[in-house]
């Protein structure tokens, strides 16, 4: 693929997804049910709240994405969408092995999901070409590693997770609002 082609190819997703930012906004909120979740009735129930609300995540920002007027979809043939349903399967992977972590210490549950989720976002950085995902992706992987040493209440590990993709996805819609304004 020429330098040109995966430019196009990375400015469809932008365009088809908006910048991404639906996606980490409704994980951010996803996150943050857990976490109030995990204060109103337990540290347990915060993990099924993310376990669920994360099977929720790809199509109620799909319909966010639709409802802001973007397609919520990549033009077919566009060769960065296996690489989303690649990094998408490790997810799945890896989600076992935070089940696992659960099961040894409930602590370390949602810094296992944090240092997952931050892995996936490094590669939303190839799929999008922006490079605040790197910056996501790293805080979110240094958010789990503190808090799994320092095996802090699963529900503020919960909180931490949404504050960060809540401060994300807004960096992400004024960075999608910036290039829509300059491009018309």
């Amino acid at each position: 693929m020429s330098d040109t082609s995966f430019a196009v190819a990375q400015a469809d997703m932008r365009h088809g997804y908006l910048h991404g930012a639906p996606g980490v906004l409704v994980s951010g909120l996803v996150w943050l049910t857990a976490a109030l979740i995990g204060v109103v009735r337990s540290d347990t129930a915060a993990v099924y709240a993310l376990l669920v609300g994360g099977m929720l995540i790809h199509p109620l920002s799909v319909l966010l994405t639709k409802t802001l007027r973007r397609p919520g979809a990549h033009t077919k043939g566009n060769p960065l969408g296996t690489l989303a349903m690649e990094g998408t399967f490790w997810l799945l992977a890896g989600i076992a092995i935070a089940w696992g972590m659960h099961v040894v210490r409930l602590q370390w549950f949602f810094p296992t999901m944090l240092l997952l989720i931050g892995g996936r976002y490094l590669t939303f950085r190839t799929l999008y070409g922006l490079r605040v995902y790197w910056v996501l992706g790293a805080s979110l992987g240094v958010a789990g590693l503190l808090l799994a040493v320092l095996l802090v209440r699963p529900s503020w590990a919960a909180f931490t997770g949404a504050g960060i993709e809540l401060a994300f996805a807004a960096v992400l819609f004024a960075q999608a609002s910036k290039q829509n304004t300059t491009a018309t």
